[in-house]
């Protein structure tokens, strides 16, 4: 019989005492420990902290990085829904004022004590394998082709079983609310929505930048019959596009290019994307992005960049992000964005929120991954299925609560008279958009 200590007397409860004189307040969560003692508000989202080794990765990586990694072993977890657990911490931190953990050297003195107490203080563990290990200065070619394989050249199939037919990894757009509109019908109105913001037509010629498993290529060379060039960094994209572009008999119409876009060459194209790219390129060389931007685009011809945004106190996508998903990327708000991409001369046209179609967009993706996931963990490990699911939900959260944004920036590149070809009004790029 397993006898479950009272909160006064397991571990559980000097856990807590630890973490809420770390957080300055009460836990919005309840934690049941290794020895199952269990202290906490007792409607509250459960923390379970399986082993001593989770707490010894926070000794030594205090705060966000450290409680990821004990979560995607396995050492921590949480009980119910993720989401939930996750809105609650949020929630506190809003709030109740809730800090994060950024201890004192008496405070750390403390935690090494209660630690000892505990019997979790060892050698530095080692950090999960799923753990981005990047060498080299910061966006190199080199290192920027690293951090692109690290995240894109995960696994096809993994990808091919979290995505819908279309392959796009990117917002979607919601134009629909019947029951009837997928995920699907969301990502095809996407792709329908950027080419007609580009003003594609027959024989135009549309280069697709970071062009991810080929889906605004497909579309724009099937529905559009624009010739079009996609470039990706990632090896095992690029494979897959050459195949989908085989298949599909678009070979004459279609070229993709393994490469980093400061090694395109030539220009004049008619239409220029970008679409959730531009989030890699890192803030110092945003400016010299843009410019390329500018540089490969013809005159009257249009660039639309679809990227993700974020607040000031938090311009990166956070050390969990950086850590395992997108290694060095860089967010910023979107007014800078803009700002930057005017400064190499486009002339920005239209700026359009998505921030709530990528709340459905990510929700979509996450149902699919739990559905499926037996099958994803024999595909990528269980270590790297908990990656993402924490990836997913907190990715959802964060836009749900407009801690991060998404937006379509819609720019041309002037005439030297001025001229820009846009239509008076942009009516005509929304009709029919919620029919799948």
């Amino acid at each position: 019989m397993t006898v479950v200590r009272t909160a006064r007397t397991g571990a559980a409860h000097r856990v807590a005492a630890l973490a809420e004189q770390v957080v300055g307040g009460p836990l919005p969560v309840r934690l049941r420990a290794w020895d199952g003692s269990e202290t906490g508000p007792a409607k509250a989202p459960v923390v379970v902290v399986r082993s001593r080794r989770a707490l010894r990765r926070l000794l030594w990586q205090p705060g966000e990085l450290g409680l990821a990694r004990a979560y995607v072993t396995g050492e921590l977890d949480v009980e119910g829904d993720l989401a939930e657990g996750l809105r609650a911490v949020w929630a506190a931190v809003r709030e109740g004022g809730l800090r994060a953990p950024r201890p004192t050297a008496a405070g750390r003195v403390a935690a090494v004590g209660a630690a000892l107490r505990l019997g979790a203080v060892g050698p530095r563990p080692a950090p999960p394998v799923s753990e981005a290990r990047l060498s080299g200065g910061l966006h190199t070619r080199a290192r920027d082709r690293a951090a692109v394989s690290h995240h894109y050249d995960l696994s096809n199939d993994f990808y091919r079983l979290l995505l819908d037919d279309t392959m796009a990894y990117s917002c979607g757009y919601w134009a629909g609310d019947e029951p009837g509109f997928t995920a699907a019908d969301a990502q095809r109105a996407k792709l329908e929505l950027v080419c007609r913001k580009l003003g594609l037509a027959p024989g135009a010629r549309l280069l697709d930048i970071g062009c991810g498993w080929g889906s605004l290529t497909l579309h724009a060379a099937e529905r559009h019959r624009a010739r079009v060039t996609a470039v990706t960094l990632a090896r095992e994209q690029a494979a897959f596009v050459r195949e989908r572009v085989r298949e599909r008999g678009l070979d004459e119409q279609v070229e993709v290019v393994c490469q980093d876009y400061r090694d395109i060459r030539g220009g004049a194209y008619d239409a220029v994307a970008a679409i959730e790219m531009g989030e890699h390129v890192g803030d110092a060389e945003y400016p010299g992005f843009a410019a390329a931007l500018h540089r490969l685009v013809r005159p009257r011809g249009r660039v639309l960049v679809q990227q993700m945004s974020r607040g000031r106190v938090a311009p990166g996508g956070g050390a969990f992000i950086e850590a395992y998903i997108a290694p060095d990327m860089h967010m910023r708000p979107v007014g800078e964005t803009v700002e930057l991409l005017e400064r190499a001369g486009l002339e920005v046209r239209s700026v359009e929120s998505m921030r709530e179609h990528y709340v459905r967009t990510v929700a979509a993706w996450h149902r699919t991954l739990e559905e499926r996931w037996n099958e994803a963990v024999a595909l990528v490990g269980a270590e790297t299925a908990r990656v993402w699911r924490l990836y997913l939900v907190g990715g959802a959260l964060a836009f749900e609560e407009g801690r991060m944004g998404v937006d379509q920036i819609l720019g041309v590149r002037p005439s030297r008279e001025g001229g820009a070809g846009l239509p008076g009004t942009p009516a005509d790029w929304y009709a029919g958009l919620d029919r799948p």
